[in-house]
């Protein structure tokens, strides 16, 4: 009989362990780590230019030397921003802080990292995605 119990205890341990095991993929606690969303990031800066994908915000990387020295074609089209707006909670996929309704976003090719084209009047203005990780 002991030989049993001590069995079970010893077979129990492992269950429990796994079960106690914090580095599960998702969080329990509501503390979610995931992209920045238009909230997080107009918070920051209520002044950023930024536009919101399906899963991803993008911000405006004309100053960001190293998305300069990469020479990035437009591809193909990805999408048409359909809504300006700065608050944040109005925030889909489509709106843009800051650029124009109808402005086409092109999506360059995929080994140039998470950047987006948005093009104005022949301007091209690249986007950086911005993503946790």
């Amino acid at each position: 009989m002991r030989r049993l119990l001590l069995a079970l205890l010893l077979l129990s341990i492992p269950v429990l362990m796994v079960g106690c095991n914090s580095d599960s993929d998702e969080s329990t606690d509501g503390n979610d780590i995931g992209n920045p969303d238009a909230e997080q990031l107009l918070a920051a800066n209520k002044d950023a230019d930024i536009f919101a994908t399906i899963d991803v915000v993008y911000i405006n990387a004309e100053n960001v030397s190293w998305v300069n020295e990469l020479e990035l074609s437009l591809g193909d089209e990805y999408f048409e921003i359909t809504k300006q707006s700065t608050t944040p909670k109005e925030f889909e996929s489509g709106t843009a802080s800051k650029l124009p309704v109808g402005t086409k976003i092109y999506n360059p090719a995929k080994e140039n990292g998470p950047i987006l084209i948005a093009v104005i009047k022949g301007k091209k203005i690249p986007y950086l995605g911005v993503i946790e990780g």
